[in-house]
């Protein structure tokens, strides 16, 4: 589980931290001042809804729908197609965690878990550790690699512009930007391609109401002395 949390997390991260766009993009720009300005815009965000399906060739598909703040407040689901999947609230320094009895049985073996988990477990974020298959709320839109202009597409309705970007630490992949070419510059999908994986990550829900709130208490059991 390690493993395969660990890459679509960092795959997460990296689509992030390649976040780019450009609204109004013109033949003068460079793909280097496209990635600025849509960096800039989507860390201006008060909410984002970002979805990802990372397929590599040894540990299947693990899928995730997130909707954050890209702060302290989210809420995620995270499914993996060898078995499993958990459900996570995050607010400020407090998780809920549910995970369902495949979850339970595969990845925590214990191979006893009958029915389905009802409650979520309530435990301090600090508590988190790489490789458990929580998720962060924040993401940092960075640009980093060499990037190039690509070709015109549509991303479901709206215009957009490809920009392809490589990076030296990883030889083997490819990051495919599609970035919003009218209106607000928001960044509309990526696409990271390599040997081994391929990885989808695409945002939308850009500053809609964000309503992430606590579990009912009936339904939260207390782990690890968890306040708020």
């Amino acid at each position: 589980m390690a493993t395969v949390t660990t890459t679509a997390l960092c795959l997460l991260a990296s689509a992030a931290l390649a976040g780019c766009g450009a609204g109004g993009t013109g033949e003068d720009r460079s793909a280097g001042d496209i990635l600025d300005e849509a960096n800039a815009r989507m860390r201006k965000l008060d909410s984002v809804t970002v979805d990802i399906t990372n397929r590599t060739t040894s540990s299947g598909t693990v899928t995730s729908h997130l909707v954050t703040d890209l702060d302290g407040r989210c809420r995620s689901k995270t499914t993996w197609s060898k078995g499993g999947t958990l459900e996570q609230i995050r607010l400020d320094e407090t998780d809920y965690v549910r995970p369902d009895q495949a979850y339970l049985r595969k990845w925590k073996n214990k191979p006893g878990v009958s029915g389905e988990q009802r409650l979520w477990v309530k435990t301090p974020v600090k508590q988190a550790a790489a490789g458990n298959g929580l998720t962060s709320c924040e993401r940092p839109f960075d640009s980093f690699g060499t990037a190039k202009k690509g070709d015109s597409t549509r991303v479901g309705d709206t215009e957009a512009i490809e920009l392809i970007v490589t990076d030296k630490a990883d030889k083997e992949g490819t990051y495919t930007f599609y970035v919003a070419r009218e209106g607000e510059p928001y960044l509309l999908k990526t696409v990271y391609k390599s040997p081994a994986q391929r990885t989808t990550t695409s945002f939308s829900g850009f500053d809609e109401p964000l309503d992430v709130r606590a579990p009912k208490p009936d339904e939260v059991l207390s782990a690890g002395g968890a306040g708020g």
